[in-house]
Parts: structure tokens; sequence; C-alpha cells
């Protein structure tokens, strides 16, 4: 004990004359975990992906070039770009239109227990396994799920073959079609966009509405020009989980969904059953590239103050 004193004695001296040096000792692991395991492996992949790989021997060639981008301009590889960022874009805007009302609804009208089983039913999902929930909707939509049954209960299987029948989002069913993924990202990554949501709505004060009423607006003019406007923040904010979070998805078009790659996938099949990584790494870029432009264009609009 008399040798501990007589160690935090003269540290607690120096921690009280200087303390930046106690700041930055609390700051170092957080600062070196940052530094080395997040951005140390975001400059390894970036490396990565300005090599190449010798298409004779299957070696990786070291010297630096732009090939392996070059690659990603193949027809093949550029599909599976542009399918990606297309079903990122979808899931996110449909998030955010099944969202507004339900978080307008929390925002303004949700009080004591109302408010807390909207908490509840928001949350629960995100619970249970993923693995769980995806491998569920996949019986849910499979030809002879329960979808499919309830569909045929009301008698509108035509609809539901029509949809089906519908050139490249079609399929033999659900689980095996475009539709079916897009469902399943909808329903594993829209709690992200429902809760910045509807912070954001709550934020905007009730006299706000009211006066914009005295003034003679519509409902539709008061949701245009006074809540939507406020609300945007939060929707970005929302939008930056739902977009990134479909953008690097592997998993969901695995098992839900066609045979035609999403970015994911490209980055686990290159990087472990191909092995060519600088292609891996070049395709697991691009999520990097468009979130970086997205979340620039987000910090413009100020949703950064949402989160």
């Amino acid at each position: 004990m008399t040798a501990l004193h007589r160690l935090s004695d003269p540290l607690s001296d120096l921690f009280w004359r200087k303390p930046r040096v106690l700041l930055l000792l609390l700051l170092a692991p957080p600062l070196l975990w940052l530094g080395v395991v997040y951005i140390g492996s975001l400059a390894a992949l970036l490396a990565q992906s300005f090599f190449s790989i010798d298409e004779f021997s299957g070696l990786i060639n070291y010297d630096l070039t732009l090939k392996t981008y070059g690659e990603l301009l193949r027809p093949a590889n550029y599909d599976i770009v542009i399918r990606t960022t297309l079903m990122a874009a979808a899931v996110t805007i449909a998030s955010a239109v099944i969202s507004f009302p339900i978080a307008y609804y929390a925002a303004h009208f949700a009080k004591g227990r109302m408010k807390a089983f909207f908490y509840l039913a928001v949350m629960l999902p995100l619970w249970s396994s993923y693995l769980v929930k995806v491998y569920a909707w996949k019986l849910i939509l499979a030809k002879e799920g329960i979808l499919t049954w309830a569909i045929d209960g009301i008698g509108a299987s035509a609809v539901l073959n029509a949809i089906l029948a519908i050139p490249v989002i079609g399929g033999n069913s659900l689980s095996v079609s475009y539709i079916g993924t897009f469902l399943v990202f909808l329903y594993v990554w829209m709690p992200y966009m429902i809760l910045p949501l509807q912070a954001s709505l709550e934020r905007v004060p009730s006299n706000l509405l009211e006066a914009s009423d005295d003034l003679g607006a519509t409902k539709r003019q008061t949701l245009r020009h006074v809540i939507l406007p406020m609300a945007m923040p939060g929707m970005i904010a929302g939008s930056i989980f739902t977009f990134s979070l479909t953008l690097g998805d592997y998993i969901i078009p695995q098992i839900v969904g066609s045979s035609r790659n999403f970015i994911g996938q490209a980055v686990y099949a290159h990087q472990g059953t191909a092995g060519n990584i600088p292609l891996a790494a070049a395709f697991a870029v691009v999520p990097i590239v468009i979130m970086g432009v997205y979340l620039w264009a987000a910090k413009r609009k100020g949703a950064f103050d949402a989160l």
C-alpha cells in the first residue's frame, strides 16, 4: 500500500498540473483502436486494390497498377455495381416512404404506453438473430410459403403471377426474385430509418404547425413546407444506415433472391473461392467511394445534426 501511495501521489500531481497528459492517456486506447484497426485495415484494403493478379500463375503482382479497377468496368462486374446501388437506393426510398407515417404518429400522437409499444415494436426485430430473420423470410416467400398461401386464399394468385412474370425483378417465386430480396432488405433495415426520422419529427414544434394552420395553409402545404424540410435531416440520417447496410450486405441476396451477385457476394467470392484479392479489394472500395460521396452530400444537408 505504501508503494502504491508513493506512485499515485506523483501521478495525481502530474495530472493536476498537466491535464492534457491525462486527456492524452484517456484518448490513446480508442485512438489506437481507430487508427490501427479501422483506418489501418482500410489502408491495407486500399493498397490491395492497386495490385493485380497474374492470369497464368494466379499469384498477386505487387506492382502498383490501375488494371484491377479497370476490371470493374467489365460488363459482368459493372452490372454488379449498378445492381447493388439500385437495390440500395430502392430500399432507402421505400424505407423513407413507409417509415414517415409511422415515425410521425409516434412523434406527435403516441403517448405513454402506446409510445413504449412503438419503441418495442421497432426495436424487437433488432433483438433477434439476423440469420434467423433472413431464413424465416426465405420460408415466408417460398412457393409453398405462407405468403403464397395467403394470396391464394384471397384469390389474388393471378396478380402475384403477373408480378413474378415481370422481367428482371420477377422469378419462379418471391424467394428467388429481386422482389423477395427487396422485401427482406426493407424489413431488416427499416428500423434504422424509423428511429432517426422519429427523433427528427419530435423536434418539429407543435406551435409551428398551429401557426401554419392559422396562416391558412392546407394540410398538404404544411406537410410540404414545414414538416418535410424539418424532417429531412432525420430522413437523410436514416438513409445513411439503410443505404450503406444494403450496399454492403452479402447474406440476404445469397439466401433470398436470384443467382445474380451483389457487391458483397462478389467480394466474398473473389476473396475466398477465386483467390483474386486485388479484385475483391477493388469491389470493396466501391461502397466506400459511394458512401463517401453520399456522406458529403448528407453533411451539407445537416444530417449529422439528427444523429
